[in-house]
């Protein structure tokens, strides 16, 4: 059955998030903290017995200096510059295994595939600690430091994700005007913030993006991951105004009214994780060329290899071959 509101309906939804005055400062004291420490791009070519993609092991500085891990995949073969891919992945996992994920390598790319910190032991694996405090959370990331913008956990991972470009821009295969930033679910929203975040991205592809329209979807949804926030309050009663507070600086709503980038959304109207509305709440205030792709009969796997078919053509067709 359908989890949210008609097509039609979606249509005409209209998010009530609002970004904090400060909105702005924050990210801009946040990121300016983050440059103070050097890129320091590291690669190791990884032996991997493939003989049409080249595959390096990565590692950046990122939020605080602290290393972030990331596998670099590239056409073997290819010559001069060519455009990137930085991949951002979805909740509880990481960057996985050195043989999976050869899509955008295969299509001609230079891909980034950049590890979760903290993440990586649900589904995929992971390599990158987060190395902060960590106070009482419900189990997973989503309620750890959510009392605090400064301690909140996505405020380290959208500095990795923003650093993650700045890695790719520092790599000599790569075009830096032509960097796009791709993610399904929790790396949907990531690239969205990074879209938000930074001008120089060449295009954005938010496949059913998490961490959208949290006043939204906290009403009307009960599935995980956003239920950790509805448990986290069942719990802390008196703390529901500071949790909202804290989630209106990482919202997908606020950084998509300040992209430019053109951007391929997808939403699937029986997916209960990330519910469609909340994917529209972003979307119909994005603020560069956008387009929507619908699924009417998926849940949150969206559209799977059709959403990456349609990425990669809304990709050939902003950044070239």
């Amino acid at each position: 059955m359908l989890t949210d509101l008609s097509p039609e309906q979606l249509a005409a939804y209209r998010s009530t998030q609002t970004a904090p005055a400060d909105f702005d400062d924050f990210w801009s004291s946040t990121l300016s903290a983050a440059k103070e420490h050097e890129i320091e791009v590291r690669l190791r070519k990884v032996t991997t017995g493939l003989k049409t993609i080249r595959t390096y092991d990565v590692s950046f500085r990122g939020h605080a200096g602290q290393d972030v891990r990331a596998w670099l995949r590239l056409p073997a073969g290819a010559e001069g510059r060519l455009p990137a891919v930085v991949q951002y992945v979805g909740y509880g996992g990481g960057r996985g295994h050195a043989l999976e994920n050869l899509f955008w390598a295969s299509a001609g790319f230079v891909h980034l595939q950049m590890d979760t910190r903290g993440q990586g032991a649900s589904w995929s694996l992971g390599d990158t600690p987060d190395e902060a405090p960590a106070p009482p959370q419900v189990p997973g990331v989503l309620t750890r430091g959510i009392l605090d913008r400064e301690q909140y956990y996505y405020r380290r991972l959208f500095t990795d994700a923003v650093r993650a470009v700045d890695a790719a821009r520092e790599l000599d295969m790569v075009d830096p005007a032509r960097i796009a930033v791709a993610g399904g679910s929790q790396g949907g929203g990531m690239a969205l913030a990074v879209a938000g975040l930074r001008s120089d991205v060449a295009a954005v592809a938010a496949y059913v993006p998490f961490l959208c329209d949290f006043p939204r979807a906290l009403r009307v949804t009960d599935a995980f991951p956003y239920r950790e926030i509805i448990d986290y309050l069942a719990v802390h009663r008196t703390d529901v105004d500071r949790v909202h507070e804290t989630l209106s600086y990482f919202d997908g709503v606020n950084f998509a009214a300040r992209a430019t980038a053109p951007a391929y959304f997808s939403s699937a109207l029986r997916d209960a994780i990330c519910p469609p509305s909340t994917v529209h709440g972003a979307y119909h205030v994005y603020g560069g060329e956008r387009t929507m792709q619908i699924w009417e009969y998926n849940g949150h796997e969206g559209g799977g290899i059709l959403d990456d078919e349609r990425a990669l053509a809304f990709f050939r067709d902003r950044l070239g071959e």
